[in-house]
């Protein structure tokens, strides 16, 4: 690419770069070091983080280079449009968190982990279901964020793709290992101000740059219709409703959220993810409309890769202060949401592995638990470091791992409010969706003719699911009903014949409804009832001795009949 010649950095700067980035958030996670390290502070901090630093965190690690990438991915591939369908939707399914959030730290307000939840409200097999998810997931997370960082490094210097990803791994790990969640989102709030700083200042410069207005009217012809309309069916069909359903699978399963959740104040969790919401909508959608302008102007990724617009754009279009700013801004948004990776990783195996089925909630040792989980952490960043060699579409991944988490939402929320869900109702509703979920999204099966109907009549049910559960949660079970019943009513005749046709959107609706379905009838005529306070009984601080011990957790069935005369919500 003609002019990225001229604005790569010598080896020199690049490496200066790095260490004045990650030695300064290394002084920062310093100076928050303890010598005796706390267990519980090293997962949540403590569950009672004030405003400023939890939204800072949250807006951090929901906007991750990844989502930057993707999103200029979505502008460059569905026009316009793209960008609002990534960004506008991630933004409100942090907003969509918020009243979940509340009714979960209600029933365990000490928990560190969902699963960990999980296994207090049904036992060991939802647990290990839910922590193994995330530990897939957070390691797909990890590796794309590497991928990221490893492709702008060998963009911007003379250093190869392999040498940056280990680059930035290191950095990572360097400032993350010895406070772990304290420093991830003490430094967040380091990044985050200067990520929508640059931002503020970067994709101006590079839209003027690059001809703007001008180059929108001169390069309307290379678009086609659907790029250039902005209410575009395929654009909706292949990545806003996908998105959708992706993005509040990721809401309701996904570790570095609930770990947010369970650290900040109780009483500050909506301002947090308002907050969180306005600056992630704004900034994704920023950078994702670099990739509608390299639309417009014709622009060919190096070595048509994708995901190697943005750092193209920025590297041919910025002077080199403002390259070095971009540079910092998307090293510090991968970092951001690697660093809550690695502390969701460490927390799952520290909580659910060692803590409540190794050694067991009463004797769980703090210290071992801090060993458990530095070194979950230099595995982790080991395993994403080799994985990331694969290069792997970061688009592809995030809407993967979404879809895949759908099959988790309905029975993690209907464990939350209705007392009726058991255990084996909850394991059998997952794993039944997969089952359904992986042959559709990968067309294993022909889904043409009947089948090809059936998935169809699903995925209309996992639309009423998802449309269902956003107002469940700001309106309450009677306008979710209301809502989920006609929102198959209204999409049936459009659907049924036609949706099979987009597998992704198509798998990810039919994980939803498979799962809630099973969960649903397995649950509803069961007669005993679970109580609720058991929770925040079972769970809590490992470091303050055997709390759970006056209700303890049967291994795999605490959904046992209560004792006559209980009471349920």
């Amino acid at each position: 690419m003609e002019g990225l010649e001229t604005a790569r950095f010598s080896a020199l700067v690049v490496v200066g770069l790095l260490v004045l980035f990650y030695g300064g958030t290394f002084l920062i996670s310093a100076r928050i070091g303890k010598k005796e390290e706390n267990a519980d502070g090293y997962m949540t901090a403590g569950n009672n983080i004030g405003f400023g630093i939890s939204a800072a965190s949250m807006t951090a690690t929901w906007i991750w280079a990844s989502s930057m990438y993707a999103s200029a991915t979505s502008g460059y591939t569905y026009g316009i449009s793209g960008p609002i369908h990534y960004g506008l939707w991630g933004a409100l399914m942090i907003l969509f968190i918020y009243p979940f959030g509340k009714r979960i730290r209600q029933v365990a307000p000490k928990a560190h982990t969902l699963a960990e939840v999980m296994y207090a409200r049904h036992g060991r097999s939802s647990q290990l279901m839910l922590a193994g998810s995330n530990i897939v997931g957070s390691l797909i997370s990890l590796m794309s964020n590497f991928i990221a960082g490893g492709v702008l490094i060998s963009m911007l210097s003379p250093f190869t793709f392999t040498q940056g990803v280990f680059a930035v791994a290191a950095g990572v790990l360097l400032y993350t290992l010895w406070s772990g969640f304290r420093a991830s989102v003490l430094t967040d709030f380091v990044q985050v101000v200067a990520m929508l700083g640059a931002v503020a200042v970067i994709v101006p410069v590079i839209f003027f740059a690059a001809g703007f207005p001008a180059a929108f009217e001169t390069g309307a012809e290379r678009l086609t219709p659907e790029q250039g309309d902005f209410f575009s069916s395929t654009a909706f069909m292949e990545q806003g409703a996908p998105y959708i359903a992706a993005v509040l699978a990721y809401a309701i399963g996904n570790q570095t959220i609930a770990q947010r959740l369970f650290a900040v104040r109780q009483d500050l969790i909506k301002p947090t993810f308002v907050t969180a919401t306005v600056g992630y909508g704004a900034m994704v959608i920023g950078v994702g409309m670099l990739g509608v302008l390299a639309l417009y102007l014709g622009y060919e990724p190096t070595g048509g890769d994708v995901n190697n617009i943005i750092p193209g754009m920025a590297a041919e279009y910025l002077p080199p202060v403002l390259l070095a700013l971009f540079f910092i801004m998307i090293v510090g948004a991968l970092s951001s949401t690697a660093d809550s990776d690695l502390a969701a990783l460490s927390s799952i195996m520290m909580a659910d592995v060692y803590g409540q089925n190794v050694a067991g909630k009463e004797k769980a040792n703090p210290r071992t638990m801090l060993l458990v989980g530095r070194i979950t952490m230099v595995l982790a960043t080991a395993t994403a470091v080799a994985f990331a060699s694969l290069q792997l579409n970061i688009l592809d991944l995030l809407v993967f791992v979404g879809a895949l988490w759908g099959a988790l939402v309905f029975p993690v929320l209907a464990s939350f409010y209705w007392d009726k869900v058991s255990g084996k109702a909850f394991t059998t509703s997952v794993l039944a969706a997969l089952a359904v979920f992986l042959p559709v999204r990968f067309s294993w099966i022909p889904v043409d003719g009947a089948f090809g109907i059936v998935v169809d009549v699903l995925a209309v049910l996992g639309v009423g699911v998802v449309l269902g559960l956003m107002v469940f949660g700001f309106f309450g079970v009677r306008a979710a009903k209301v809502v989920g019943v006609a929102a198959v009513l209204v999409s049936a005749p459009f659907a049924v014949g036609s949706l099979h046709e987009y597998a992704t959107l198509s798998g990810s609706l039919v994980a939803y409804s498979v799962s809630t379905v099973v969960c649903w009838a397995m649950s509803v005529r069961r007669r005993e009832g679970f109580d609720f306070s058991l929770i925040a009984r079972r769970t809590g601080d490992f470091d303050q001795g055997p709390k759970a011990a006056e209700a303890p957790a049967p291994p795999d069935a605490p959904d046992a009949p209560e004792p006559a005369g209980t009471t349920h919500p």
